[in-house]
């Protein structure tokens, strides 16, 4: 085999597994993101569920408040 042979089958053999390399990193990097994205979802999932769990016991508050107190209006009409 000639020197340009060989370093024709070097190229090739390097710059495959350069490119094999950087497909993977680049999948590697775009599951990384997309599980972010995932547990990013399910943590704003569960401060909604949160809030909506604090809205509803306020609103149980305020139905047995209003049973027991009488609000009026306090405000200057004129």
């Amino acid at each position: 085999m000639s020197t340009a042979s060989k370093l024709t089958l070097l190229a090739t053999i390097l710059g495959t597994a350069g490119i094999v390399a950087f497909v993977h990193y680049g999948q590697t990097v775009e599951k990384e993101a997309m599980h972010a994205g995932v547990v990013r979802d399910m943590e704003q999932q569960r401060i909604k569920r949160e809030r909506q769990a604090d809205f509803e016991m306020q609103r149980q508050l305020e139905i047995e408040y209003k049973k027991t107190q009488t609000v009026r209006d306090t405000t200057d009409a004129a």
